[in-house]
């Protein structure tokens, strides 16, 4: 048997959607083991003068906590 634990965390690039994604999963990684899933519940841009500055989203990570047996 298994509980998992689900944590919302944001997250921004000055990239991409995709690069704000794996930059958040790489630093819930460093912190979290057994990282499962993660699902993006918003996403937004910054915009400077008509042009896209910044991306953002939240995400909620799964992981799966350890037996303390």
């Amino acid at each position: 048997m298994s509980v998992a634990h689900v944590i919302e965390i944001s997250s921004t690039s000055t990239k991409s959607f995709e690069d704000a994604i794996q930059q958040g999963i790489a630093r819930a990684e460093q912190t979290l083991r057994q990282v499962k899933s993660a699902w993006i519940k918003e996403q937004r841009v910054d915009i400077d003068q008509g042009k896209i500055t910044g991306y953002q989203v939240n995400m909620l990570v799964t992981f799966v906590l350890e037996d303390t047996k």
